[in-house]
């Protein structure tokens, strides 16, 4: 071990969860990574700090209701930096939800190239949250300048029990809902001319499709384990754990082409014949 810093994949995901410093979560989460990748982390040692309940959080942006988050719309200057703001906000959560799924299920048994997907998610999560805030910057604003809602931490409440739930809800539900509406926002974007907000949504857009197929793929590991359907366990999970709507429109074709086919959330939606 290294004087100084952790000796495992486990503690050193954890330092980077629990820090409130968000320039630091970032740096974190990148350093763990790359030692984690040059293989110079064991996965857990019974030292390991305890998981926290909570992420590390500066106190901005102030947490509200999801009914008192600004208006977003790329057709004014604050209604751009209210998007880009809560697009910073969902980022810093994923950084997150991934760190959390590392350190929480380090003891099950997986490859050890799960914890790679689950770092490669990390880092990319944690350069997008640097891509927007800087973008925020360049506008004049800050991320905590406005508030935000606490939304996407609670499915690391109610999937804590369980690897196959946080799979479903998090990367195939949640990050899944990205590719479904990013394409539309990047035409917006366009019309408007706001080309470089653009730019960092086309690098986030094709990250995350790589981050869902690392959901998919992992969720029908587990379910082949245990000579289960994924589909139908899929849509279990969801009843059971996801308090939202599954709704169109779905982009069918970024979703498959990242292991998520129709056959998994078309009977979910609300409006499925």
């Amino acid at each position: 071990m290294t004087e100084g810093l952790p000796g495992t994949l486990r503690a050193a995901a954890i330092a980077a969860l629990s820090q409130a410093d968000l320039g630091e979560k970032a740096r974190l989460t990148t350093a763990a990574g790359e030692r984690w990748f040059a293989r110079r982390l064991g996965l857990s040692a019974p030292t390991d700090p305890a998981l926290p309940s909570r992420p590390g959080r500066p106190s901005e942006p102030r947490l509200v209701p999801p009914r008192e988050v600004p208006r977003r719309s790329v057709h004014t200057p604050e209604g751009r930096i209210a998007m880009i703001h809560a697009l910073a906000h969902i980022e810093l959560n994923a950084i997150d939800l991934a760190l959390d799924i590392v350190a929480r299920f380090c003891g099950q048994p997986v490859p050890r190239s799960f914890f790679d997907g689950w770092m490669t998610v990390a880092m990319e999560e944690a350069k997008h949250f640097g891509l927007l805030s800087a973008r925020l910057a360049a506008l004049g604003s800050r991320y905590g300048a406005l508030p935000a809602h606490d939304g996407l931490w609670q499915a690391v409440e109610v999937t804590s029990h369980d690897l196959p739930s946080r799979l479903a809800i998090v990367p195939l539900i949640l990050e899944a809902r990205g590719l479904d509406v990013t394409p539309s926002l990047l035409a917006k974007l366009a019309e408007v001319g706001d080309h470089e907000t653009a730019a960092i949504l086309d690098i986030i857009y094709n990250d995350e499709k790589k981050h869902v197929a690392i959901g998919a793929k992992w969720f029908r590991f587990l379910c082949a384990r245990q000579r289960i359907d994924p589909a139908r366990r899929f849509q279990e999970i969801v009843r059971e754990c996801f308090r939202g709507e599954v709704k169109p429109p779905f982009n069918d074709r970024a979703r498959a082409e990242a292991g998520l086919t129709p056959t998994f959330y078309r009977s979910l939606s609300p409006l499925s014949s």
